[in-house]
């Protein structure tokens, strides 16, 4: 987001001049320095739980920042990075930036297309083991307290170039993954056996990250920002691919969830697979603190896959909704509303999207066959944002079916 640095030596952090409810800065500063003093010297020691990172910056040799709690070790240190636990939890924004924080970021450098590198030395297979693996970094020079906050993925603690990176534990693989490691396929035919196997999104997307997936001498270090939403879509194109042919969903339904200042609304109704995708950012929240009125932004995709825009969101959104749907064995058109209030004042990644769409599809429908009239009436006490405009926007809800057909 864009504070005028005027506005932080004026507030310094406890004025709150830029109206969010606590200084993002702050917050992960203390966390950050909390770190630097555990530190002895240039040496850290501490378990991955795993995490990691790979840069774009510098593409084709890219920054590979492998993290750790310090002195933290074992099971202890598997909540740094798990997504699931924390939206089953409800952890608040500033435990999510704290614990983020608290990572030390140890970083290598090393070009695109030699990912073996992180295989000999193991720091690739400690990062998609299925436990925490205790590590050691000796770090060229002390990492200096950032904050580094991104719109994909989760925030980034403290850095520092790293001498050398021992993993002194012994990293356990999924039979799966170790499988697809060795074997000679195409990306995506790994990432469609892998998710057939049952293995998290969260660890195939370091895999393909690290340079795990794809023909053996063709395989690449990806940019976690691009790994993340390529699996989501290419999971989806696999559940698109698993429906196509299955009856449609009998019913109108809507879900609804809410996380970290972030609310989610699901419309499911008959149809071929259409989805659309409406995000209201309200004034205040993070990136439009300075609008004067909500920001709406919205996204279409066809049966086929086909969007009229890439959007990191809808594809972490898209993703819950079709699994859902696979587990059902219909299709149907979709509408996912989104807003973003004040609340959410750092950005902290994609995967509470997907998470909270998860959630919201497992949970009863709020609705089933509403009315036009229901429906606005569902949207307005829900949604603070108007709902004749949102309608207006969703043409699912209007133009190709009218929801009155289903009643």
């Amino acid at each position: 987001m864009s504070i005028p640095p005027e506005l932080c030596t004026r507030c310094k952090g406890y004025r709150r001049l830029c109206g969010l409810p606590k200084c993002p800065i702050l917050e992960a500063f203390r966390a950050q320095v909390s770190v630097y003093l555990k530190l002895r010297g240039l040496s850290a020691s501490g378990s991955t739980p795993p995490s990691v990172l790979v840069g774009e910056h510098g593409y084709p040799r890219v920054s590979v920042y492998y993290m750790m709690p310090v002195e933290v070790y074992g099971e202890s240190a598997k909540i740094y990075e798990d997504p699931v636990a924390w939206a089953a939890g409800r952890l608040a924004v500033s435990d999510i930036i704290r614990l983020r924080s608290e990572l030390l970021s140890a970083r290598l450098e090393v070009p695109v297309n030699e990912p073996e590198r992180l295989y000999e030395s193991e720091v690739g297979l400690a990062s998609v083991s299925e436990d925490p693996v205790d590590s050691e970094a000796e770090l060229e020079k002390a990492p200096i307290p950032n904050l580094r906050f991104d719109g994909i993925t989760k925030p980034l603690g403290p850095r520092a170039p790293a001498k050398r990176i021992r993993v002194s534990g012994n990293p356990k693989l999924n039979p799966s993954v170790e499988k697809v490691i060795h074997d000679d396929l195409k990306a995506f035919e790994a990432v469609e056996e892998l998710h057939r196997s049952g293995a998290s999104i969260y660890t195939i997307q370091r895999l393909l990250s690290l340079g795990f997936l794809g023909r053996r001498f063709r395989r690449r270090l990806v940019p976690t920002r691009w790994s993340i939403t390529a699996v989501d879509d290419m999971i989806s194109r696999i559940l698109r691919r698993k429906l196509r042919g299955e009856p449609e969903v009998q019913d109108v339904r809507v879900y609804y969830n809410e996380y970290i200042g972030n609310r989610f609304l699901v419309i499911v109704k008959p149809g071929p697979g259409w989805f659309e995708w409406i995000e209201v950012w309200q004034p205040r929240s993070i990136w439009v603190r300075e609008a004067a009125k909500p920001v709406v932004w919205r996204v279409e995709e066809n049966p086929l896959g086909e969007a009229s825009a890439m959007d990191g969101g809808f594809s972490a959104a898209r993703l819950a909704v079709l699994e859902a749907l696979a587990r059902e064995g219909r299709r149907g058109d979709v509408v996912i509303v989104r807003e973003i209030t004040p609340e959410y004042y750092a950005p902290l990644g994609n995967w509470h999207i997907r998470e909270t769409v998860r959630k919201a599809m497992t949970l009863k429908p709020i609705a089933v066959n509403p009315s036009l009239r229901e429906l606005k009436s569902v949207l307005e006490e829900r949604i603070r944002y108007s709902p004749e405009d949102i309608m207006l926007k969703a043409k699912l809800l209007g133009a190709r079916r009218r929801l009155t057909d289903y009643i």
